[in-house]
């Protein structure tokens, strides 16, 4: 089975939903006139990044009655679409959230479970904790979700390979910082690291897509990226502009590496869950 998918690496009008959604709406047709099948866009791509005091303004909620959901819900009729938003849970708690939607429905949201609060970023400050790290089906087969960096930890990409997905989707408005002698950002070159270690750890596809432009004295540097399951890349965006990047991939490829490297085969689980529980008890012992 192939898949087309594109990845829009788009720049984001900080605190206006409206306007982001007819920036998706627009890259959605494009993408649609292409035969795509999926479309994925960047972590809160339908707010901006830096929202701080503004989160809870610009929070929505992935039904059919949001103005904002509806016509992207309607959108997904004709493409899968991954749009990155800020959800409200019924207690008004506030999360980083990226949704999947297709044919009409939303079929999973993930909430961002690792909230970097150091050196630029102050995420703690202002949204709550995701606690849940799942797979889920769409018609491509088992997929899952992670954001930004959920990724800069092994457990949630290892937990989602371990639940069935076989396409890994990671969101991200990754700012540039630093500079390596090859000219190319610090923050590029590890990211593109990360993923493709994960795609060849996994056995994987490893689909991310990255914003790009200013936002609050922050760069985002773009470059998204989908390497299969031999770690090689299939395609990779430009730096510092706005692009809709399409490709396909062949799932077949998963059974082709997975024959020569088995290591989905081999993995014990039961081993890592009796150890990872004995880690915590001693862990608990320590501190009681």
């Amino acid at each position: 089975m192939k898949i087309k998918i594109a990845l829009a690496q788009i720049n984001t009008r900080l605190g206006d939903p409206s306007a982001n959604l007819e920036k998706h709406l627009a890259y959605a047709q494009q993408a649609i006139q292409a035969g795509t099948d999926l479309l994925v866009f960047p972590e809160l791509s339908l707010t901006g990044y830096a929202l701080q005091d503004i989160a809870s303004a610009v929070a929505h909620q992935p039904q059919p009655e949001d103005p904002i959901f509806g016509p992207l819900l309607q959108a997904s009729q004709d493409i899968d679409l991954v749009v990155g938003f800020v959800d409200e849970d019924p207690r008004h708690r506030f999360y980083i959230a990226a949704a999947y939607l297709s044919g009409g429905e939303v079929l999973h949201v993930h909430h961002k479970v690792y909230l970097p609060t150091y050196g630029l970023f102050d995420e703690g400050r202002f949204f709550a904790w995701g606690d849940s790290v799942q797979a889920f089906d769409t018609r491509f087969g088992r997929v899952g979700i992670a954001i930004c960096e959920d990724f800069w930890h092994a457990s949630p990409p290892y937990i989602l390979w371990i639940d069935g997905a076989d396409i890994l989707i990671f969101t991200s408005a990754s700012p540039g910082r630093g500079v390596t002698q090859e000219l190319k950002l610090e923050s590029a070159r590890w990211v593109e690291q990360i993923n493709r270690a994960y795609a060849n750890l996994f056995t994987s596809f490893v689909v991310h897509a990255n914003r790009v432009g200013y936002e609050d004295g922050m760069n985002f540097w773009g470059g998204s990226t989908i390497f299969d399951p031999n770690g090689d890349l299939v395609v990779q965006g430009p730096y510092h502009e706005e692009a809709l990047v399409i490709t396909e991939i062949d799932l077949n490829q998963l059974h082709r590496t997975r024959a020569r490297l088995p290591l989905l085969r081999d993995e014990r689980t039961g081993l890592m869950q009796r150890m990872l529980e004995r880690v915590a008890v001693a862990n608990r012992g320590k501190h009681s």
